[in-house]
């Protein structure tokens, strides 16, 4: 195999890497052509500069949702999706280097957006020049595909699919090697109820997270800690409230979670028999697959639902739950949705959209996988691995015929969203390796 990586690209990549990860670029308000704020506005207007520079052909949407960059000719498009929104850098405190600069320590990259996903984005367009450096030509156009929103609700790529034409084929650098062939459909909901004059609750958390904790400061104290207790349920129960304990992770991974606002309302449940959504929570139970509501709800591809009720919210007007389901790519998404809504009408509760992602499925059988896969192993002599199924999303769902393809190698620690963020050059290398020889089989 030709080798297209070398360190004098390697070195373009981080000098133009260290131009995005110097732009703080997380969701803010909406402004003039910029509808997720300045931020990722401003990154993306370097994005496209930088690629321009490398003598690909761009495009910026005139209201400022997405941008792309063109090279090579041919018939078919193939397409690399990435994203320059990140999330906040949190707690400043926490880092050693300043998140908004480069910084190169102990070989590694540092900075906010370095594996989540600036630093994939660039290494992809890199290993592109690298190509082309060698003297080849593309036998397709090629996309680079710059979103804006993707940490938020993907409003970038609902414009770009509302106003461009589909890709051919393609990948997300947003993920882990080798490849993730079939994402779960994503769908957030509430469930809404009549109110209740005997409590009022407030436990607000994010959709897509199980609850490691809920806070009881209402009435009847010592008969809820005795139901906690009863049920087995950890909690403690001082200073005038009580805090049940659970085990937070990823609402698609939410069975290996334990869910401290349903064991809350499992124990009220006992205390207030006359509250509907309480008794909803008893019946639905600590089953994070909701087989106790749905029944079994699964595919031979990518397994069973997860159903994570993240909240719960009771004042005297209304009762009020947030949800969110990893859906099995082969079940119909109406047929379910029909399903929730008919078992909870039961407890007198009605569901409510929020949002909807549709599911990815790309079989193991294509010219994409297979091409993909085989480069991977080629360049990594790893031939245990294969391609997996996630609950999680990326932008390869957003595209037609499309996976999610690295930029983590099954070894590289996972900083996306932490404190530290950062990349070994070593595996940003490998990573770049990896892209050059997939869209060389796939391109040239």
């Amino acid at each position: 195999m030709e080798k297209f990586i070398t360190d004098q690209i390697q070195e373009e990549a981080i000098n133009d890497l260290s131009k995005l990860v110097g732009i703080a670029s997380f969701n803010e308000p909406k402004e003039s052509k910029a509808p997720f704020g300045k931020g990722p506005k401003k990154a993306l207007d370097e994005a496209l500069s930088l690629v321009e520079k490398l003598g690909f052909k761009t495009f910026e949407d005139p209201n400022g949702y997405y941008g792309y960059a063109d090279i090579g000719e041919g018939d078919q498009t193939f397409g690399i999706v990435g994203h320059l929104d990140e999330v906040p850098a949190g707690n400043l405190e926490a880092w050693d280097v300043e998140p908004y600069k480069l910084t190169q320590k102990d070989d590694k990259l540092y900075g906010r957006g370095t594996q989540d996903d600036k630093g994939p984005t660039i290494a992809a367009i890199y290993a592109i020049k690298a190509i082309l450096d060698k003297g080849y030509k593309f036998n397709k156009k090629i996309r680079v595909i710059f979103g804006t929103d993707e940490e938020i609700l993907w409003r970038c790529l609902a414009e770009y699919n509302k106003k461009e034409d589909p890709i051919d084929m393609g990948i997300a650098p947003d993920a882990e090697f080798p490849l993730i062939y079939a994402e779960k459909g994503l769908q957030q909901s509430y469930l809404t109820g009549p109110g209740s004059n005997e409590l009022n609750i407030d436990l607000e958390n994010a959709f897509n997270a199980v609850p490691g904790k809920a806070i009881y400061d209402g009435p009847k104290q010592a008969e809820v800690y005795a139901a906690l207790q009863n049920h087995n349920f950890e909690a403690e129960h001082q200073d005038g409230q009580i805090e049940v304990a659970g085990k937070s992770v990823h609402a698609m991974n939410a069975p290996q979670g334990v869910n401290a606002v349903v064991r809350l309302g499992i124990a009220l449940s006992d205390v207030y028999p006359d509250i509907k959504v309480l008794q909803f929570l008893k019946a639905f139970g600590e089953d994070a697959n909701a087989t106790n509501l749905l029944g079994d709800v699964s595919d031979d591809v990518s397994g069973k639902l997860t159903f994570n009720i993240s909240s719960l919210k009771i004042t005297k007007d209304e009762s009020r739950m947030q949800i969110d389901m990893r859906i099995p790519v082969k079940v119909d998404h109406d047929e379910l949705i029909q399903k929730v809504s008919d078992s909870v009408a039961k407890f007198d509760l009605k569901y409510e959209d929020f949002d909807y992602v549709a599911p990815l499925y790309v079989p193991t059988d294509s010219e994409l996988v297979k091409t993909l896969m085989k480069t991977y192993q080629d360049l990594t002599g790893d031939t245990k691995s294969q391609p997996a199924i996630s609950g999680g999303a990326t932008f390869a769902r957003t595209m037609h015929n499309c996976v999610a393809f690295g930029a983590m190698l099954p070894t590289t620690p996972d900083f996306m969203h932490q404190a530290n963020e950062n990349w070994s050059k070593a595996d940003m290398k490998k990573a770049m390796e990896i892209f050059a020889e997939a869209i060389y089989r796939l391109c040239v």
